[in-house]
């Protein structure tokens, strides 16, 4: 797994590269990234900017932590059916 930045650092990054002054094989090489890793910052920030459209890092966030807690539920939900299907068993005469 690639190391993980800070977000300041990427944020600094994603700054340098917007303002054009150099290219983005430099900038990336200056702050020992690579060129891809680069072009996929700049893309996430342009979605969490609002300037591209597409899913934002929170949006992502929330929706994972979202589709965690749906299966978690989901879980609970059958243990509980299949709880009850098991006691309505027990009290049921025969």
């Amino acid at each position: 797994m690639p190391k993980a930045f800070p977000p300041e650092f990427r944020r600094d990054v994603v700054a340098v590269a917007r303002k054009g002054e150099a290219p983005i094989s430099q900038i990336a090489k200056d702050f020992g990234i690579s060129e891809s890793c680069l072009h996929r910052w700049l893309k996430i920030a342009d979605t969490d900017d609002g300037n591209r459209p597409g899913t934002t890092t929170t949006e992502s966030v929330e929706l994972r932590e979202l589709r965690k807690r749906a299966k978690l539920l989901e879980q609970e939900n059958e243990i509980l059916r299949r709880a009850a299907a098991y006691f309505a068993k027990e009290i049921s005469p025969k």
